[in-house]
């Protein structure tokens, strides 16, 4: 299912997350770091690199940042998008983000923001 994002929103919505996982990819491997990460003029950075992920973008610009909940059964946060390295870590320039949670997670009698029959609970960002 497509969800419409606004990533205008970005930045405060991962300011209430303290830490990720950077997921990059080669040769069909996905390698997967703990990061921190902030929104700076719609990009988001990344402070710290990773030599085993810098060797992943260079073949692959694709990367996802995944955000856990922050507090048990709420949302994940996924940032779907491109990434390059900097001599200071990463930069992702955002496509797409969501959160994200298993539907028996929900408040009971809290309505599903899409098709129930998915078996998750999303909500654009």
């Amino acid at each position: 299912m497509s969800i419409v994002v606004d990533l205008d929103q970005l930045a405060t919505t991962l300011g209430e997350y303290p830490y990720g996982y950077l997921l990059t990819t080669s040769g069909g491997a996905v390698k997967a770091v703990t990061v921190t990460a902030e929104v700076v003029d719609g990009r988001v950075w990344i402070p710290v690199g990773s030599n085993g992920s810098a060797r992943n973008l260079a073949d692959n610009p694709t990367a996802t940042l995944l955000f856990p909940p922050p507090e048990p059964k709420g949302y994940s946060l996924i940032v779907d998008g491109t990434a390059r390295t900097t001599d200071d870590g990463f930069v992702l320039e955002p496509a797409t983000a969501v959160l994200h949670r298993p539907a028996d997670h929900a408040d009971p009698g809290t309505p599903h923001t899409h098709d129930a029959g998915c078996g998750h609970d999303c909500r654009p960002v």
